[in-house]
């Protein structure tokens, strides 16, 4: 009897023994399987951080971190040639050399990329602009089709008077509409105040969210009646980061005609001056502005001089490479020091 019912206990035992090493089976998997996919979340969570952008805390980030907002960056916008004037898009940042009073500076930021750009329409609404109001409708067209879709865009229009073309509630558009009904908006009549236009437009850059700034403006040239002056302009704008672009629309006949003017505003800046010989030509104009901003390069550096606030900094950028050998670069000569590494005036480097 007694040995009947140690058989029974025994087979109790083993019973239990295997229902607990049934329990501890199951809850060992789902352990690992929760276990599993822990490690499944985490390496996702490790990824997802690996790719953004690193926080300023961290070392490999804390350098560019406090370039931009403790140091004195100093960017360039330079355009790139070869001997035949063709845009150069290619290069590496090896390619370039900057230097600054003559002094070779560490390149720290380097970008070739379409970047988004604020862009002042600034037309001529004069009298004598009535039938070329078309020609420059299909030119803003032509370049809104050719710009970035991040671009901010505004127009200034101008005779005797100065207007913003966009609504109140608009400050802003990349939108052909909108820049067509912002042109239209002003009548053709009257006189002109370029230069009172012009001071308009750099301010109305500096209300932008983009780094890179341009500024077109689309005139003959002449000015009867501005408050302000030529050499108060050309200053503002050599002060200024934005590339200024003209174009002038006016007939060899035209009597107010003033090319110089122009050709003044766009080299203060590091742009260009565009005189087509024939209205239909602007159209091209724009489509070649809006491709030569989107071929700049951007270089940053963090000067190396012990230059006082308020020197004069020179500036010289060379670019060269295998291919096409030593190239042409149109980028600003120099900047204020301690003025935001605003420009001084531009000129063409060979």
């Amino acid at each position: 009897m007694f040995c009947r019912a140690a058989r029974h206990l025994e087979h109790a035992a083993r019973g239990c023994m295997r229902s607990t090493l049934h329990q501890i089976s199951v809850a060992a998997k789902v352990v690992r399987r929760r276990c599993a996919g822990v490690l499944i979340l985490l390496l996702s969570l490790s990824a997802d951080v690996q790719s953004q952008p690193l926080p300023p805390g961290d070392a490999q980030q804390q350098e560019q971190y406090q370039i931009a907002v403790n140091v004195n960056l100093v960017v360039l916008h330079p355009a790139v040639s070869d001997r035949k004037g063709t845009p150069v898009s290619d290069l590496r940042s090896q390619d370039f050399e900057v230097y600054e009073d003559g002094i070779r500076q560490t390149i720290r930021l380097f970008q070739h990329e379409d970047i988004p750009v604020t862009v002042g329409l600034v037309v001529d609404h004069s009298g004598s602009m009535g039938r070329k109001l078309t020609s420059v409708i299909a030119a803003a067209r032509t370049f809104v089709r050719l710009s970035n879709p991040a671009d901010e865009m505004f127009v200034v229009n101008f005779n005797e008077h100065v207007t913003l073309g966009l609504p109140d509630s608009m400050s802003f558009t990349n939108r052909p509409d909108d820049l067509e009904s912002a042109i239209l908006k002003a009548p053709t009549t009257g006189q002109t105040a370029l230069y009172d236009a012009v001071v308009e437009g750099l301010r109305r850059l500096e209300a932008g969210s983009h780094e890179k700034k341009v500024l077109i403006v689309i005139s003959d040239g002449s000015d009867n009646a501005s408050v302000e002056r030529l050499p108060g302009v050309l200053k503002m704008a050599e002060q200024s980061s934005a590339l200024v672009y003209t174009v002038g629309t006016f007939d060899e006949q035209d009597p107010d005609r003033n090319p110089s003017v122009l050709r003044r505003l766009a080299r203060a800046t590091g742009g260009e001056a565009f005189f087509p010989g024939q209205l239909k030509e602007v159209v091209a104009i724009c489509e070649r502005i809006a491709r030569d901003i989107r071929s700049q390069y951007t270089i940053g550096y963090v000067s190396a001089s012990g230059a006082q606030p308020g020197a004069y900094r020179s500036i010289r950028v060379v670019a060269k490479d295998a291919v096409h050998g030593k190239l042409l670069v149109r980028t600003r000569a120099g900047y204020i020091a301690g003025a935001e590494s605003r420009p001084a005036k531009h000129q063409d480097i060979q």
